[in-house]
Order: structure tokens, then C-alpha cells, then sequence
């Protein structure tokens, strides 16, 4: 008996650990950036004054009493930095979560349920698909009078979740037609454990790599809201930043500790997830595993060797009574 509690457990271990991303260096550098914004984000805050508060050394650089400068009303950089890093991952995991939610109902649900409830999701996928994102987030947030961060998010995952929902059904209708979902619907389970048993675990790699695309899209799409002045009114923003950074001019007088921190930000985060959702694609296709990289560096030296074999066996070295002589030695007759 506890032999095969020992067998199940390791199995069960076994499993868990193939559903987790190699530790690679890309991997180490992505989830070092992120938790340093992170920690920023959630900590900083607490310890710098009112990014609101006005001063009268306005447009100064970076000193000892204002890490990052002021804006053209004196305005400590630093601070609307700190609270715009918590904004921004706000409306960005907000995002992220309700865009898995609803890929993952439209999607998952669809494709197991299958008939007419597949084709009405899949038809309303197919709408949103087809409908600019942009122009789309534009006229909602400009027919709001006040644009909370959680509005933003939400008009942001309302047009962000089509893509990864028709992703997730196609994944999910290759999943069902396998053997154990097979065996398990005729062992009698009920569908709600197929799904969330059998069908589910085999997605969640999938679902991680989508979350994280999600959240870079939207904290690009947000950045571009507030570039255009739609984007969240009750709180700082990368994105916030930027706009109140270009409507002063800071580009122009050179203030460039105004708008370089929150572009930098965007773009570190971004290249973070991206590392991290690099190593995550190596779970959802086994073929980019870290432990397969020697051997497809040995396959291209074989194929190099092969090549250049070929090359000179084909490679023209004489010529009898203006007839070729290849590198097979082989003449053509005249």
C-alpha cells in the first residue's frame, strides 16, 4: 500500500514538473526584471510623497531631494513614477485575468460542449475578431465621461480575448479526442470532471503564455489610451505619464527624466514577459525544450556536413571533349 502511494505521489510529481518552464537564463533575467517592478510597484508608494503635490522648482533634473527631477509644475517624477508602476500592473493583470476568463468560456467551454453552443461562440469569436481593436477601445473609452482604471481594463479585455479564445478551442477539440477523455466517458465521470480533470491541466500551459501576452498587450494598449488623453483618469499611469510628459513639452526642453523612466519601464517589463513567456511556449510545444537544444545543434552540424558532402560530390572538376567530370568521377559520353 505504501509503495503505491509512493508510486502516485511521484507520479503526480513527475507531472507537476513537466507543467513548469526549465530554469534557463532567459527565464532567470524575466522573472528578475518583473519581480524588481513589481516589488517597486507595491512597496515605493508607501514611501514617497503626493505625486499630485505642486512645488515652485518646476522642470528641474534629477537631484538628491528629487530622484527622477520635476515636471513643469513641480512635481516629484519619482512619485508619479512609483504609483504609475502600480497602475499600469493593475489595469495590466486585470486584464490579463479577465481576458483568460473569457477566452477560456468561449473557448474551452465551447469546443467541449460542442453543436449549436460551439457555433455561437465560435460565430461571436469570429465577430470580434474581425473588429479593429484600436478604433474599437477609442470609441468606448471616448464615450466615457470618467474612465476609471477598472473601465480601462475592462474595455481593454473586451477586445483582447477573441484571438486566444479561437487558439483554446482548437486546442481544446484535440484534447477531448483523446484516449482517456475517451475511456473517461465511458467509465460514466461527469462532464464537469472530464473538463476539469482530464481536459483543463492539459491547457494551463497554454492559458499562462496567453495571460502574459495579454498582459503586454494591455499595457501597451493602455499607454496608447492615455497617449491619446482616454485613458484612466484616477490614477498614474505609464501611459499617463507619457501624455502629461508630451503636453508639457518635455521632449522638446530636453526634460528627459520626464519621459524616459516610464517608456523604459514599458519596454523592460514588456521584454520580461516576453523572456518568461519564451520558456512557457517550451512546455505548450516540446519541440523548443531546453534539453532537445544539443541535439537540434547536432542535427544542424550533421545537415552542414551532409550539405557540404553533397556540394563537393556535385562539384564540376574537369572537363573531357567539352564534357562535365563531377565530383562523382562520373563522365558524360560525347
Amino acid at each position: 500500500m505504501a509503495a503505491t502511494t509512493t508510486k502516485a505521489g511521484k507520479a503526480r510529481k513527475s507531472r507537476a514538473d513537466s507543467m513548469l518552464p526549465p530554469m534557463t537564463p532567459k527565464l532567470a533575467v524575466g522573472l528578475t526584471i518583473v519581480a524588481i517592478i513589481a516589488a517597486f510597484a507595491i512597496f515605493v508608494p508607501f514611501f514617497v510623497d503626493d505625486p499630485n503635490k505642486v512645488s515652485d522648482i518646476g522642470m528641474t533634473g534629477p537631484s538628491a531631494e528629487h530622484w527622477l527631477g520635476t515636471t513643469q509644475t513641480g512635481q516629484d517624477v519619482f512619485a508619479q513614477l512609483a504609483y504609475a508602476c502600480r497602475g499600469s500592473l493593475f489595469i495590466g493583470l486585470t486584464v490579463g485575468v479577465l481576458a483568460v476568463a473569457l477566452s477560456s468560456f468561449f473557448g474551452i467551454l465551447g469546443a467541449y460542449v460542442g453543436g449549436a453552443t460551439d457555433e455561437a461562440f465560435s460565430l461571436l469569436s469570429n465577430v470580434m475578431l474581425v473588429i479593429p481593436g484600436l478604433p474599437l477601445m477609442i470609441v468606448i473609452a471616448s464615450y466615457m465621461p470618467s474612465k476609471s482604471s477598472v473601465l480601462v481594463a475592462g474595455v481593454l479585455a473586451l477586445t483582447s480575448w477573441a484571438g486566444p479564445a479561437r487558439v483554446l478551442r482548437g486546442y481544446t477539440m484535440s484534447v477531448r479526442s483523446r484516449d482517456y477523455v475517451l475511456a473517461a466517458r465511458v467509465a460514466g465521470e461527469k462532464p464537469w470532471r472530464i473538463l476539469f480533470v482530464e481536459i483543463f491541466p492539459n491547457l494551463i500551459p497554454l492559458l499562462a503564455s496567453q495571460a502574459m501576452s495579454a498582459v503586454i498587450a494591455a499595457i501597451l494598449g493602455e499607454a496608447g489610451l492615455s497617449y491619446l488623453g482616454l485613458g484612466a483618469t484616477d490614477s498614474y499611469t505609464w501611459g499617463t505619464m507619457l501624455y502629461y510628459a508630451q503636453n508639457g513639452m518635455a521632449l522638446i526642453l530636453g526634460a528627459w527624466w520626464w519621459f524616459i523612466p516610464p517608456g523604459l519601464c514599458i519596454a523592460l517589463f514588456g521584454a520580461a514577459l516576453a523572456l518568461i513567456n519564451f520558456s512557457v511556449d517550451e512546455i505548450v510545444n516540446p519541440k523548443l525544450k531546453a534539453a532537445t537544444r544539443s541535439q537540434i545543434k547536432k542535427w544542424k552540424l550533421e545537415e552542414k556536413a551532409g550539405k557540404a558532402k553533397t556540394d563537393a560530390a556535385f562539384t564540376p572538376v574537369a572537363s573531357v571533349n567539352g564534357n562535365v567530370i563531377n565530383g562523382t568521377k562520373e563522365a558524360v559520353a560525347s
